[in-house]
């Protein structure tokens, strides 16, 4: 389902969700949280082929079976929502019907070719940077929240509040 230009200024900083009669059954949701610093500025010619996909891997995930909600803002993306006080870091704040829809989505789709060459584009680091947890279905995480969920994961490992793909934990 697309939203007209007037619905996302609206909307600012939040699309609305993107229900699916099959998902809304669901009592709980998972939100999925990513951050990552960029290796140049977004305009830099290095990071071409990443935002060059951009569009197109946005545009898979919000017709991939599973997928509830992304925040964009309203260039249809998330690029220049800013947290930490840094410019170089870009996010990524999705909700998804199930743990395994995202992973197949993450993994296993065309989403694949790009998360490989993440090295090209984004700066290691030794903390995470994905962050899961589960809502009840219908809430839409902020980014505050998500940066909430992070700092857990990071302070604390993972735990019910706060995990991630390798130690998973189910619904409440």
């Amino acid at each position: 389902m697309r939203y007209t230009w007037a619905k996302k200024v609206e909307a600012a900083l939040w699309s609305p969700p993107k229900f699916i009669p099959a998902i809304v059954t669901s009592t709980y949701h998972l939100a999925e949280y990513n951050i990552a610093r960029l290796v140049a500025p977004l305009d830099d010619p290095q990071l071409a082929p990443f935002m060059d996909a951009l569009d197109r891997l946005n545009r898979l995930a919000d017709d991939y079976e599973g997928f509830v909600w992304r925040l964009q803002t309203a260039d249809g993306n998330s690029t220049s929502v800013r947290v930490r006080g840094d410019p170089m870091i870009v996010v990524n704040l999705s909700v998804w019907a199930t743990i395994d829809s995202l992973f197949q989505y993450a993994y296993h789709s065309d989403h694949a070719e790009i998360f490989r060459r993440r090295p090209e584009f984004f700066q290691p680091s030794d903390l995470p940077s994905l962050v899961l947890w589960w809502i009840p279905a219908g809430h839409i995480p902020s980014v505050e929240e998500a940066e909430e969920r992070l700092d857990h994961l990071r302070d604390h490992g993972p735990t019910p509040h706060a995990f991630m793909f390798k130690r998973r934990f189910p619904a409440p």
